[in-house]
């Protein structure tokens, strides 16, 4: 199975959103092997984003996702990468789509209330960001049998 690393951004928590979008995301079948809640230091972000460094929004990006509360998040399934940005939806929440999490709750690209990797290679390295080896979790569900052939 596949494992992917998601994030519901300040604007999310602060919203009250954090029930309803990890409801979404079990409701796909797709399984939390680990999850917290935490305060970006301001070199997470800077390692989170490093690929932005030099572009004109990179200041105010690292100073949003430090301002408040995020939940940390490893998923896994099958095609988990894909289907998470499916069910997240479009980067700019005016074209998401509806029944997508940002098509239903974003408002603004600055505020787009979840964040999720792009690629495996992407997920791994944001996995290691946020977590330790030892807190992703292995386990079985008896439902998987039932979402998977």
């Amino acid at each position: 199975m596949e494992r992917t690393y998601a994030m519901i951004k300040p604007d999310g928590v602060q919203r009250n959103l954090v029930g309803e979008i990890v409801r979404r995301i079990e409701a796909k079948g797709y399984k939390i092997v680990a999850m917290k809640m935490l305060q970006l230091t301001k070199e997470m972000a800077e390692e989170h984003y490093r690929e932005h460094v030099g572009k004109p929004f990179y200041p105010g990006l690292v100073s949003y996702i430090t301002s408040g509360p995020v939940i940390a998040m490893v998923l896994e399934g099958k095609n988990v990468v894909k289907g998470m940005r499916t069910l997240m939806g479009a980067t700019n929440p005016a074209d998401a789509l509806p029944g997508t999490i940002r098509g239903d709750f974003g408002l603004d690209v600055g505020r787009n209330v979840i964040h999720g990797a792009d690629s495996v290679e992407s997920a791994a390295r944001e996995m290691a960001i946020y977590f330790k080896p030892e807190e992703l979790l292995s386990y079985s569900k008896a439902v998987e049998g039932w979402l998977y052939e």
